[in-house]
């Protein structure tokens, strides 16, 4: 018999030469039927892999990340295999799992377009009929090269002489069809319940323009067929919720030709990033946080200090000055670091708090542009705090409440990952052992769910990241906090402690909205454009009936902008029908109309995005309660 630890860090005595599928089985029936691959002392693997004495195992499922892959890898193949029945002179690149699903590389004389997808679909589906069990060997190099060169399949024999002398060259085969592949993958095609082809793009071999142009097939799969349809509807329900969409029907930002990657903010968006960055700094001020103000453009010596220049040029905008090199930021730490270096610090002062709304800049491919969320410049709300070694704990549950008051004032719920040492990281052991238990702990006080992700920490200190949930569903990283003892030791940072002598400070990065153009864009998709009654670029929207009305709504229009409410009239000589719709389509939290009647009595009839026609009201008591909605900043 032989011991193996659980997740849970519960033991669990096995049979010798058990494998990990037979484990699953011990641990209960749903289990072992719900079972894809296995996690044993962090490497994932099939779930016929045999178990060892003291190994640490996760039984992974479709509801682990690392369990999808292994299911839509699998479905990779079973998209390669159906395409060599369909198209036998096909010639097979690469194919890996994907976020939310897989793609495969294919060089092949026919030009595959969307409607190619049912009949490839349904041979797919054929395939995961038959029940093909999964199975692994390995080749030496000679018999793999061999192997491969009888099939014709020119990309597996050029990927097998890249590998290195020593690598293990393992194959996987289902019925007829087999793929050099390093693995993991589930027992059987029959696990694959749904699929769903969902788009073809040119895709260069190895991603070098000066290869071959092969036909990449993107597609996702679920083990239930529900779960594939709910994809698809929330796939819909994004699309509707576009950013880029809305951005452009709500007037909030442009996106030209004239720079690409460089968004232009109109004044409706403006008004929603002012509002934004109001909110920042009011919580920043409770918080006990100092707002700094750094360069947007330094010397090549700070970016050689900080490392940057060395590690990160191929993405920063250089220029020379005075005939001098210089740098566009592409981050606002080392300015940061300047800044406190500026004077003396005594260790009275500690926990230094130094918060920077800070545009940065970033050479990114032009392929990976995407609205505003991935651009070339953005302001990101960095914090630096500058710590003494037994404030961790404290500090980074702070600023972990700060993080929950801002995500929970959007409506936002949200997941935790706590992020170890990698292999290539800097500092001594000691260093990590302490920063990591340090951060452990303040999550373990919290009381906040998290999950480890070892091995993907910074190479300069582990880190907290937060992952938004949206309304529909969709994850987005955003929030985060970096512990760092590299930066205090390249920048030469010091303190005068108790003792009188020089000690070195540490610091925590952070940021929490993250790049703020990206942030609207996800509060722009989170509330379909129907955003807070705070946060609205226009609150109030006054539909005159006809131009004798003209005079009150201006009236109107008057009182509500000395209450500090934004207000928009709308003089357009249109019948008051389309005027609600198009208020309507402009997402605006309250259209009131005005004719003889409001005029006569003073009042307004008011609709309301959240519950419609709400009928006449007194001015000043629906002022009131627009400014309570604002004071408070409901999320209605």
């Amino acid at each position: 018999m032989i011991k193996v630890l659980l997740k849970n860090e519960v033991e669990k005595e096995i049979e010798d030469n058990s494998s990990a599928f037979s484990l699953a089985e011990k641990l209960g029936n749903k289990l072992a039927k719900d079972a894809l691959a296995a996690e044993v002392n962090g490497k994932v693997v099939d779930l016929t892999y045999t178990l060892k004495d003291g190994d640490q195992v996760n039984i992974l499922t479709f509801e682990d990340e690392k369990g999808k892959d292994a299911l839509r890898h699998t479905t990779s193949h079973i998209l390669a295999q159906a395409i060599k029945r369909l198209y036998p002179s096909a010639k097979l690149a690469i194919g890996p799992a994907i976020e939310n699903g897989f793609y495969y590389d294919i060089e092949c004389e026919h030009v595959f377009t969307a409607e190619d997808f049912d009949k490839i679909e349904q041979e797919m589906m054929k395939i995961v009929k038959e029940d093909l069990k999964v199975e692994r060997f390995e080749l030496s190099r000679e018999e793999a090269l061999k192997f491969m060169k009888e099939k014709n399949e020119d990309y597996k024999v050029e990927l097998i002489n890249d590998l290195p002398e020593d690598a293990v060259l393992s194959f996987y085969k289902q019925g007829e069809f087999t793929d050099l592949c390093a693995g993991p993958h589930i027992p059987s095609t029959k696990y694959v319940k749904a699929v769903k082809l969902m788009s073809v793009a040119g895709a260069y071999w190895r991603g070098d323009s000066n290869n071959k142009t092969l036909q990449r097939i993107y597609g996702t799969s679920f083990p239930q067929k529900k779960l594939l349809d709910e994809y698809l509807q929330r796939l819909e329900e994004a699309k509707k919720r576009d950013h880029r969409k809305l951005g452009k029907e709500l007037k909030l930002f442009a996106l030209m030709d004239e720079g690409p990657g460089f968004p232009f903010f109109l004044p409706k968006g403006v008004t929603l990033k002012n509002e934004l960055a109001k909110y920042w700094r009011e919580l920043h001020k409770k918080y006990d946080y100092v707002e700094i103000e750094t360069p947007l453009i330094l010397n090549k010596k700070l970016w050689e200090t900080s490392g940057h220049w060395y590690h990160y040029k191929e993405n920063m905008y250089t220029l020379q000055i005075d005939e001098e090199d210089y740098a566009v930021k592409p981050m606002n730490c080392p300015g940061c670091m300047l800044v406190y270096k500026n004077e003396i610090h005594s260790y009275r002062e500690f926990p230094i708090r130094m918060a920077e709304m800070g545009k940065v800049h970033r050479h990114e491919l032009s392929g990976a542009l995407h609205g505003l969320m991935r651009v070339r410049a953005f302001t990101q709300d960095d914090a630096h705090i500058f710590i003494l070694p037994d404030q961790i704990k404290d500090e980074v549950i702070g600023v972990m409440n700060l993080i929950n008051e801002i995500y929970t004032r959007f409506g936002f719920k949200y997941t935790v990952e706590l992020s170890t040492r990698p292999e290539d990281s800097m500092g001594s052991d000691e260093d990590w052992q302490n920063a990591e238990s340090s951060l452990k702990g303040a999550l373990d006080a919290s009381g906040v769910p998290y999950k480890i992700n070892p091995g993907d920490g910074a190479f300069y200190g582990p880190k907290i990241d937060f992952h938004l949930v949206d309304s529909i569903g969709r994850q987005w990283q955003c929030g985060t906090i970096q512990l760092d003892f590299q930066l205090p030791q390249r920048f030469e940072l010091t303190y005068v402690g108790k003792d009188g002598e020089k000690h070195q400070p540490i610091v925590i990065h952070r940021a929490i909205l993250g790049s703020i153009e990206r942030f609207i864009g996800i509060l722009t998709e989170h509330f379909e454009g129907k955003f807070p009654t705070w946060l609205a670029p226009t609150q109030v929207k006054i539909l005159p009936i006809s131009d004798k009305f003209y005079d009150y709504a201006k009236k109107v229009e008057d009182q509500l902008k000395a209450e500090g409410i934004r207000v928009e009239t709308d003089y357009r000589a249109e019948k008051i029908g389309y005027k609600i719709r198009e208020g309507r389509n402009e997402r605006v939290p309250y259209l009131f109309i005005v004719g003889e009647k409001e005029e006569s009595e003073g009042t307004v009839s008011i609709r309301s995005r959240e519950n419609g026609e709400e009928g006449s009201s007194n001015l000043d008591e629906i002022i009131s309660k627009i400014k309570s909605e604002i004071a408070n900043r409901s999320l209605v």
